[in-house]
């Protein structure tokens, strides 16, 4: 669940509490623990998985593209270190907002196709970087047993899931493609319409069964 207004890790405070919830959070653990071993193996910084959501029970999965500058606690102008629509950044503002419009307030996972910092938001992922990205997420979602919906937000998302991820969960999923949710992106015609009614899709989908 996340809080009641966007942009709430703009509160160092809200960040700290967040970060407390990891070691208890009983749907998260398994989730974290795949994090570090990925953050291991390939030597990068991954953010955490928010443990506020849904976490090892979620039903939807926003897949966008990577990590932004929000979520690295390592920058000049820290951010959390959470993948998550709290973040104090615009395209998690529309995400909250979108979420919010539609209730879908739970049963959720927010994550990325290439899951590890890549850098500036200008720098976008290599065809390589989707691969491996591609690959690390087959890994991770016999940890989401519960999971029924996946939205692709974004062309890398969607690109990287079609050639990476698709041909090995045939029938497993029902996706759902629509646009990446930055303020750029929602800046232009029709866009953040598009993306409102893609999570109005997911909730009828996952939930109205």
């Amino acid at each position: 669940m996340f809080l009641d207004a966007p942009r709430g890790f703009r509160d160092p405070n809200r960040v700290s509490e967040r970060l407390s919830m990891l070691d208890i959070a009983s749907t998260s653990l398994p989730l974290l623990t795949w994090t570090l071993d990925l953050s291991r193996r390939h030597e990068v910084i991954v953010p955490y998985f928010d443990p506020a959501e849904a976490g090892t029970e979620s039903r939807v999965l926003l897949l966008q593209e990577a990590p932004g500058p929000m979520t690295n606690s390592e920058n000049t102008r820290p951010g959390s270190g959470f993948i998550s629509v709290d973040n104090d950044d615009g395209t998690a503002e529309n995400v909250w907002r979108a979420r919010n419009a539609v209730g879908l307030h739970t049963g959720m996972l927010s994550w990325n196709i290439v899951p590890w910092y890549l850098g500036a938001a200008s720098r976008k992922p290599t065809s390589q970087e989707l691969e491996v990205g591609g690959r690390e997420l087959l890994g991770l979602l016999p940890l989401l047993p519960q999971l029924s919906t996946v939205v692709l937000a974004g062309l890398h998302a969607r690109n990287g899931w079609r050639k990476h991820v698709a041909p090995f969960v045939v029938g497993q999923y029902t996706v759902i493609e629509t646009w990446h949710a930055s303020p750029l992106s929602f800046n232009q015609p029709g866009k953040r319409e598009h993306f409102l009614a893609s999570f109005e899709r997911a909730v009828r989908s996952t939930f109205d069964e």
